[in-house]
């Protein structure tokens, strides 16, 4: 919660209070709930939160903007991120500046989930720079499939396994579980045969720590670069 003023209530669990000004821009209604718009909460979690929690919401509300089913809107995304640096710049000298600067420069709305968000932020802690991110290949029945991160540096793809498209009755589109393993199979398989690069996948234990995405990178006889 931002309070507007010199003086507010103190914070206890699950509610933290900040003091800060308020703009009349940054203050919106949703569903008769007043709140803080979106730009102003992307800039308020990237200055007070983990870079692994600020990235995830930058790049989620990010995505909003530049990306429409699977059509990217490059200028829509710098648009973005110029009027966010506008207001990291009007912010100069407040606490978490920095952080919030980091964050809007390697924001991506071409992450989908927030594990893909956290992978990249690992991959780059780990020293990769060739990153690139839903990568189309060339399927075999007149539409591509789209790979999570490429890796340039390695000829590697780098895919983020969430347990939800196997659980959820939804997300699965009417197929049992074991065809959706063995749709993903054959996809992998394509993939690896056409692009002749290696193709990792790894959940949220492994992208928990850079370390732990080492391992797994390695595990697949794929080295970091630091």
């Amino acid at each position: 919660m931002t309070l507007a003023g010199d003086v507010g209530g103190s914070s206890r669990a699950g509610l933290r209070r900040h003091l800060d000004a308020l703009d009349d821009e940054d203050i919106v209604e949703i569903d008769g709930i007043v709140c803080t718009s979106l730009d102003r909460t992307v800039f308020d979690v990237a200055r007070t939160a983990s870079l692994e929690m600020a990235l995830t919401c930058a790049d989620a509300a990010l995505r909003r903007e530049a990306v429409s089913a699977h059509r990217f809107d490059a200028a829509a995304q710098e648009e973005w991120r110029r009027r966010m640096r506008d207001r990291a710049e009007r912010a100069a000298g407040r606490r978490g500046i920095r952080s919030a600067r980091r964050v809007i420069e390697f924001a991506d709305g071409r992450s989908q989930l927030p594990g893909e968000s956290v992978s990249r932020l690992q991959l780059h802690r780990l020293g990769f720079r060739e990153i690139d991110l839903q990568v189309p290949v060339a399927g075999p029945h007149g539409f591509d499939y789209f790979v999570d991160i490429a890796l340039g540096e390695v000829r590697t793809f780098w895919e983020f396994d969430g347990e939800v498209k196997y659980r959820d009755p939804e997300m699965r589109g009417g197929r049992s579980v074991e065809a959706v393993v063995l749709d993903e199979k054959r996809r992998e398989d394509w993939i690896r045969g056409v692009t002749q690069w290696r193709l990792c996948r790894g959940g949220f234990g492994d992208i928990r720590t850079p370390e732990a995405l080492a391992a797994r990178l390695a595990a697949f006889g794929v080295r970091a670069p630091r």
